[in-house]
């Protein structure tokens, strides 16, 4: 029965550690420093236009606005396109962003393409 409980103690303590261990990066982060509020963002693997959910509803307010960073979900490491939205239906595109495990990156205004009105 002691070695039972010894067991359950150790497992115990170890718990806090892995727990720790998992919750220790902060994911995948976008840095919104465009000079507007972001509205939509979607991402695509580069060249593949197979674009995913808007990451803009994992936000409170369901938008990025400048210097507001995102998190991204449901993105692994990689080189992605992103196609990104604002009010009033415009709607740019960001080519070949490399996206790496528990990190930020930026989109600024000097990075949209292919803007439309």
């Amino acid at each position: 029965m002691s070695r039972a409980w010894i067991v359950v103690a150790v497992a115990l303590l170890a718990l806090p550690g892995a727990a720790l261990a998992q919750s220790k990066g902060k994911g995948i982060r976008l840095w919104n420093l465009t000079s507007a509020t972001i509205s939509s963002f979607e991402l695509s693997p580069a060249g593949k236009n197979q674009w995913g959910p808007n990451q803009t509803l994992n936000d409170k307010d369901k938008e990025v606005d400048h210097d507001e960073r995102l998190r991204i979900t449901g993105v692994e490491p990689g080189r992605y396109d992103a196609k990104v939205g604002y009010s009033g239906a415009r709607q740019c595109f960001v080519r070949d962003i490399e996206i790496k495990a528990d990190a930020v990156f930026s989109v600024s205004d000097k990075d949209l393409k292919d803007c439309n009105k």
